[in-house]
């Protein structure tokens, strides 16, 4: 069986969503699409406004025949780690042969040379790097400065780019002989805040529930259907919770902290600065890394716990698979991770392993609290 990955967080899954699978399907010539998606929160540091089970559904309604479940531990991390996560999934699938992302550059030897550079990188450029960030840059534009006379800087410098940089370089250090197929985005632009088109972000559509914006054109209509009524606005609360609750100790040990952000947030929640995020953002440290060390400390996600995660045997969750496609679970099965899709199935978990699902649990008790009438798994069979 050959089997295509997309690395996904579908928050929600919109119309440029279902292209890129059936461009995937297309361009791959694959049996069968496997969605690697983030579980009740993403890589922004914000809650899924979707439970993840419905979120899978979709995916799979849409073209995807089965759904697991990105680790929390990776799913709420930066772009590096995330990839680095999800990459270690697929490619503990013998039958994974490609690796779909969407880009705004979709030329797949541009993806090659650069990542292989980076992932080679000379002490000349970490150390300029270093020099750059010393100055209040953030990593992503000192490393897009320090390569620029030598590396595309559209890779660089472009959101979806940059993630399928890191995909690419996760890929490139695996066993895995799998092929990388980066599809052009089609529409507005993954930042993109208004909708705006034929294909609106999820940035976009997420802005405007809530709001009297007409954003039905941008989604299948079952998916339409499950939207919440308004943003959830408790999250902020309980991360402040989170910062009063928890010593700077215990804060600074959250993955994307450093430099006395600890300090910060503490001062800033016993000042009681109503946002945290806006007050500590600047140009070193961005609004979605401050997002981050905020959700990481609410989750009680550690360095070490990542650090073990990234180097243990973990797990193939299933959220979601087409009820026809059986053989896929099959095919699934002889990966090196188990597969989670009954219960008891985490008997066969190594220590790291169990600690990493009492994480993606304890983030769906989270998520229930912000939204109450999150799905409850029934049945992954749609």
């Amino acid at each position: 069986m050959k089997i295509c990955g997309i690395i996904c967080e579908y928050n929600p899954f919109h119309n440029g969503h279902a292209y890129q699978i059936a461009q995937a399907k297309q361009q791959s010539g694959a049996d069968a699409i496997l969605c690697v998606m983030s579980g009740n929160f993403v890589q922004r540091g914000e809650s899924a406004v979707i439970d993840k089970y419905t979120r899978a559904k979709h995916a799979v309604l849409a073209g995807a025949d089965i759904v697991v479940e990105l680790p929390t531990v990776f799913a709420t991390s930066n772009a590096e780690i995330f990839a680095k996560g999800a990459i270690r999934l697929l490619a503990s699938i013998p039958h994974f042969l490609h690796l779909c992302f969407g880009a705004e550059n979709a030329d797949k030897d541009a993806f090659l040379s650069t990542a292989n550079a980076l992932n080679n990188e000379p002490k000349t450029v970490s150390d300029r790097i270093k020099r750059l960030m010393s100055t209040g840059k953030s990593y992503a534009r000192a490393r897009a400065e320090a390569w620029q006379d030598q590396l595309p800087q559209a890779l660089l410098c472009s959101p979806n780019n940059i993630l399928g940089l890191e995909y690419t370089k996760a890929l490139l250090k695996t066993e895995s002989t799998a092929e990388i197929l980066p599809v052009g985005r089609v529409g507005s632009g993954y930042t993109e805040r208004k909708l705006s088109g034929e294909y609106a972000s999820a940035t976009a559509i997420r802005n405007a529930i809530g709001t009297s914006e007409d954003f039905s054109k941008y989604l299948p209509e079952f998916v339409l259907n499950e939207l919440p009524k308004q943003p959830e606005t408790l999250l902020p609360t309980l991360e402040k919770y989170a910062i009063l609750a928890r010593s700077k100790e215990e804060i600074a040990q959250t993955p994307d902290c450093g430099e006395g952000l600890e300090n910060a947030l503490k001062d800033g929640v016993e000042r009681g600065e109503n946002d945290l995020v806006e007050t500590l953002t600047s140009a070193r440290y961005t609004s979605a890394r401050i997002r981050r060390i905020l959700l990481q400390n609410l989750l009680q996600i550690d360095r070490d716990i990542l650090a073990d995660c990234l180097q243990s045997p973990l797990y193939l969750r299933v959220l979601a698979v087409k009820k026809e496609r059986t053989d896929v679970l099959s095919a699934l099965s002889e990966s090196t991770f188990p597969i989670l899709a009954r219960a008891y199935d985490d008997e066969k978990l190594c220590a790291t392993a169990k600690r990493c699902l009492q994480i993606d649990r304890f983030a769906e008790s989270v998520h229930k609290l912000l939204y109450p009438n999150a799905k409850k798994e029934k049945s992954i069979f749609y």
